[in-house]
């Protein structure tokens, strides 16, 4: 059914692409530095803040009366250093109705801008004051930090103007950054997001540049951060792997406030000592790491402060080191990938074709068997429309998942429908009069005719997850080939075809400290909380249709005369390799006497 000669042929255009992708790598942008030393940062000060905050606001949960008497504490704290007029900042209040790990709430920002002494576009200093479980000392610190540097700018002449941001939803929703990106009124030049910046344990790398829109904050942002963080904490900040990168390009979901400020054009990054994951509640916290890495925030500042603005628009790149492969380089390659298959299901479509095998039906076949995940997925989505889930952005950690008991309950019952729905899938087959394994030749052809429709719609829409399928494209074939289907063979393939797949959970499970149950409930609430939407829902539905379908067909035994491999085998053309009768070597009687 599949022709190995064409599949091979197929790969010529990849050497050219291969070159072409070459030569587009690109190297990183440099950081950029300042003369200014960030001595004026006060570790201890700030330190004593940070317990003065643990001890009078305990329980932040977002929206709680806790919260908003904090939000009164730094509003004050602000305003204490002075007005505008006199070189310190006008403080300003807003409200925003948003999504968070409680519902929906109204939650409060406390805005504070200190002008500059141009007109060049302003630098945010961001951190949110909520937290999902009490205390959470290690979460506080970016508070904490963000009112010493506020002090810092209180008493210095920027050239840029400063803006203090204190936020409520960084729990998860991020509305109050969002809320406050989507109100600017002025172009920002950049935005630093404060996270932890105190805990004890520490993970890289240090800044986060990913966000929910699948690009990435501009390498002269993080760059800089990363070197201010090497110079003034005297360690590498490290920097994402090239799995990590392209696990959320190819399926983005917000990791911090950073995330909807890039959403809004804003280049923005996270600075976090515990990485992608965040702290944990009871993390302790060092005045040593408060200070080394409120410095390093502080010389970030100055350099962009003092350095040319940050180039607008987000990366999309892959970073391999210090090389970047351009958005652009990934598409072309892709589809380069996705030829051979392309035409190898092209050919094979032809051949059953003109044999009047019935090929469509396989192909309704194979999209049956994406209906118990597509009823899981909308289960899942109609529990976050009702309200029954609260699943806003962010809440995929190991520890925001253990403050919300409703995420394992959302999971347990979305796994029943998905039951169900396996349990009831061969009573629709039968009202279908479709069958419910794979009995003809043409059944090979079904999934494959499917998994491409999916790998490239999803192409259009983000080639970097159109990656994803790539491996299964090429290693399925083998499976849902008669002349090559060969039991434990094709179990091999399709297990090694699903390397795409695993290479992205296993980036998101390291990152976000998930076990299977974690995994499970994270998957339950992209789902109810919109993150994934109804397209995504399907894509991924009918390719886990693809999968069932496969395994089917390579568990399949088809007998002989219907179509199996013996079947396939038969002479059904004639040429010099395939006829071996009267005439085939020219020395016919007729041929003689002429």
């Amino acid at each position: 059914m599949f022709d190995g000669r064409i599949y091979r042929a197929a790969f010529v255009p990849l050497l050219l692409v291969l070159v072409v992708a070459g030569f587009s790598l690109s190297g990183s942008a440099p950081p950029l530095r300042s003369t200014l030393a960030p001595d004026a940062f006060d570790g201890a000060r700030a330190f004593a803040e940070l317990q003065t905050l643990a001890r009078r606001f305990p329980d932040r949960r977002p929206a709680s009366a806790g919260d908003r008497r904090f939000a009164s504490y730094v509003a004050q704290s602000l305003r204490a250093l002075g007005g505008s007029a006199g070189g310190g900042f006008q403080v300003s209040t807003s409200e925003v109705s948003a999504q968070t790990i409680d519902g929906e709430q109204t939650l409060e920002n406390v805005i504070a801008t200190r002008p500059g002494s141009t007109g060049l576009a302003p630098i945010a200093i961001i951190a949110h004051r909520d937290a999902a479980a009490p205390g959470s000392s290690a979460e506080l610190s970016g508070t904490a930090a963000l009112i010493e540097l506020a002090r810092v700018f209180a008493h210095s002449e920027t050239r840029r103007s400063i803006v203090i941001v204190s936020t409520s939803g960084g729990s998860g929703g991020y509305g109050g950054a969002a809320s406050f990106a989507g109100g600017l009124s002025t172009p920002l030049d950049a935005a630093i997001v404060l996270g932890d910046v105190a805990g004890q344990v520490a993970r890289r790398p240090f800044v986060l540049p990913f966000s929910a829109s699948g690009a990435a904050a501009p390498a002269a942002l993080t760059n800089t951060l990363s070197s201010a963080i090497s110079q003034e904490a005297g360690i590498e900040a490290g920097t994402p792997s090239a799995g990590s990168s392209l696990a959320h390009l190819a399926f983005p979901l917000a990791t911090g406030e950073e995330s909807p400020i890039q959403a809004a054009g804003v280049p923005a990054a996270l600075l976090q000592v515990s990485g992608e994951r965040g702290p944990s509640p009871g993390e302790s916290v060092s005045q040593a790491r408060l200070e080394s890495f409120g410095r390093a925030a502080l010389s970030a500042v100055y350099a962009l402060d003092e350095g040319p603005e940050i180039p607008a628009g987000a990366g999309t790149g892959v970073s391999f080191g210090r090389k970047t492969l351009p958005g652009w380089a990934v598409r072309l390659l892709a589809l380069a990938l996705m030829l051979p298959v392309l035409v190898t299901c092209v050919d094979a479509l032809a051949r059953l074709r003109r044999r009047r095998e019935p090929v469509l039906r396989w192909v309704l076949w194979t999209l049956t068997c994406a209906l118990p995940s597509l009823s899981c997925a909308l289960f899942a989505i109609l529990l976050g429309l009702l309200g029954i889930v609260a699943a806003p952005a962010g809440a995929l950690s190991s520890a925001s998942l253990s403050a919300d008991p409703s995420a394992r309950g959302a999971a347990v019952a979305t796994a029943f429908v998905l039951a169900l729905a396996t349990l009831c899938w061969p009573a629709l087959l039968r009202r279908l009069s479709l069958p419910a394994r794979p009995s003809e030749d043409g059944a090979g052809l079904g999934p494959m005719l499917v998994l491409l429709a999916v790998a490239l719609l999803t192409w259009l829409v983000n080639p970097f997850a159109s990656l994803l399928f790539i491996p299964a494209l090429h290693l399925w074939l083998i499976a849902c080939s008669p002349q090559l289907r060969r039991g434990a063979l094709s179990y091999v393939a399709i297990l090694a075809g699903l390397f795409g797949l695993a290479l992205l959970l296993l980036a998101y499970v390291h990152e976000l400290g998930l076990g299977p149950g974690g995994l499970a409930e994270s998957a339950v609430l992209l789902l109810a909380g919109g993150q994934v939407g109804l397209f995504g829902a399907l894509i991924w539905s009918v390719a886990i249709g693809c999968l069932l379908a496969v395994l089917m067909l390579s568990r399949a035994r088809l007998p002989i005369g219907s179509g199996g491999q013996e079947e396939w085998m038969k002479i059904s053309t004639r040429g010099p390799l395939t006829y071996a009768g009267p005439g085939s070597l020219g020395g016919t009687e007729s041929a003689l006497r002429q």
